[in-house]
């Protein structure tokens, strides 16, 4: 392994100011620190600064590599000396750690040693120590942000994940600068992180790039979308050796994706076909390939799609189900906001809860109206974000709104089974354990609950015993959600669906 040393832009600076008796404040009103590079000796020590701040400061402790301690990782409002220290390093390294401080972020710089760049394959990057920076040869695999330059690296060892790519000024967010596709070769240099378990070069610098020889130039239809019923699709290509193309078909995706035909020639034709579909969504990546005089192989890739119906599911069977295109139709009560703005919100039926990254565009979500404790039905992908599982474009496709009133409000009320209502008091007795019968006591009135169910869509025996499973005892306060229906002359919460209980004390 060949290996090339170079002095980073942050590692000048740290050695400019590590010359200076009298390190100018980093001026944020919220935060400042005596100095936002710290520079540690590669034979290991430690280094201090000093941070000042209005209110509660902390680290985000998931950026602190295993090599580095910082000491204190947070504090309260003052002035506090903060230690940065690292054991000894055979290659330099370095790290970028943030600090918070009530909506304010401050940059630290941390770097020990010069920086060693190890030109490395994939496998190697892996495999290799955290914060050492690499340089890597690899193709474009596929691009998952366009404007930070996130994306795949991938040699004939494995892959890697690029989070974040410079611009040829080390600028951020200009990713489309490089006009790079997939299929490209590139050459790339950055430090290696490891976030959640995943490997990552991050905010790249990029050396060199080598456009593939073959290129995918537009499809017919644009969409690239194959309809519910059937149909074809077309990729048109441009290709700049005489050696032709060859084509790969995810093996998963032969069982409903082939190949009609190959027009050959400097602007190939392939054309997909997809017979009727009775699953949901579906989608498959095909590579096609080309060499040039030397053998050495070009690629470029296509993204094909085919509609599909929609998958209605519970709570629990969409989490269960895999990240991809099929499109699922769940119905549950909204349990929180996390915003308004986008309407990404938590929805809940009887088997689970699963986060929703964005009900409709922008406004979409207040201009309905929507609040906590009212029902949806939503048909959106199974996604997920740093493992964790969420619906994404999602829209809405029905909703029904419930209304929180007291008890005495409620009894006020016309019976009518289209009608929600949200009730919260004291549980004074429990007439029936198995359905949830039970009494309800606010400081207005009493009702009759006929029926407390664990979540919405519950049935048969998923509606048994709830109070039992649950915990919920006489005493405890509930909020439960439910209709105004009257039986023997005696008003009454039907089908009650639980919302949330509290422990009495």
């Amino acid at each position: 392994m060949k290996l090339k040393y170079f002095i980073s832009f942050f590692a000048l600076v740290s050695l400019l100011s590590a010359c200076s008796d009298d390190d100018a404040m980093t001026l944020l009103d919220e935060i400042q620190v005596s100095s936002s590079y710290v520079s540690i000796d590669v034979a290991g020590g430690s280094n201090t600064i000093t941070l000042n701040a209005k209110e509660a400061w902390t680290f985000d402790e998931a950026e602190l590599p295993e090599w580095l301690t910082v000491s204190p990782m947070n504090g309260g409002a003052g002035e506090t000396k903060v230690t940065f220290t690292a054991p000894a390093t055979l290659d330099g390294r370095t790290t970028v750690l943030h600090v918070k401080c009530a909506d304010k972020t401050q940059t630290i710089n941390v770097i020990q040693g010069l920086a060693v760049v190890s030109e490395a394959t994939c496998a190697e990057v892996n495999a290799g120590p955290e914060s050492k920076t690499y340089r890597v040869t690899g193709t474009v695999k596929s691009i998952v942000n366009t404007t930070y330059g996130n994306w795949y690296i991938e040699d004939e060892t494995g892959e890697v994940y690029i989070y974040g790519t410079l611009d040829a000024k080390g600028n951020e967010k200009n990713f489309s600068s490089w006009g790079m596709e997939v299929g490209d070769i590139v050459t790339i240099e950055g430090p290696k992180s490891v976030y959640n378990g995943t490997v990552e070069l991050v905010n790249v610098t990029v050396i060199n790039i080598q456009k593939s020889l073959v290129k995918v130039e537009g499809y017919d239809p644009e969409d690239a979308t194959i309809p519910v019923e059937g149909g074809n699709v077309a990729v048109n290509l441009s290709c700049k050796t005489n050696n032709g193309i060859s084509v790969e078909i995810p093996e998963e995706a032969k069982s409903w994706l082939g190949i009609v035909s190959i027009a050959g020639g400097a602007e190939p034709v392939v054309t997909f076909h997809a017979n009727a579909n009775a699953g949901g969504d579906r989608s498959a990546t095909v590579v096609f390939k080309t060499t040039d005089d030397k053998g050495k192989e070009y690629t470029a890739q296509a993204t094909i799609y085919q509609k599909g119906a929609i998958v209605a599911a519970s709570v629990a069977e969409f989490l269960e189900a895999p990240v991809g295109d099929t499109q699922y139709r769940i119905t549950g009560v909204i349990t929180s906001v996390a915003n308004a703005t986008y309407g990404n919100v938590y929805v809940r039926d009887w088997s689970g809860e699963t986060y929703v990254y964005g009900i409709g565009a922008k406004g979409d979500f207040e201009a309905a109206g929507l609040k906590v404790g009212d029902v949806v039905t939503l048909v959106g992908k199974r996604g997920e974000y740093k493992g964790t599982a969420q619906m994404t474009g999602a829209v809405l496709e029905d909703s029904k709104t419930v209304t929180p009133l007291t008890i005495d409000e409620f009894l006020d009320q016309e019976d009518n089974p289209n009608v929600y209502y949200m009730l919260t008091g004291t549980i004074t007795e429990i007439a029936n354990m198995t359905y949830g019968n039970l009494y309800l006591e606010d400081e207005t009135n009493q009702v009759y609950v006929y029926g407390c169910y664990p979540g919405w869509g519950a049935t048969g025996d998923n509606r048994k015993n709830w109070l039992e499973t649950a915990g919920i005892t006489v005493g405890d306060k509930l909020s439960v959600i439910g209709v105004k229906s009257t039986y023997n002359g005696t008003p009454q919460l039907a089908n009650g669906i639980y919302f949330s209980h509290e422990k009495a004390q």
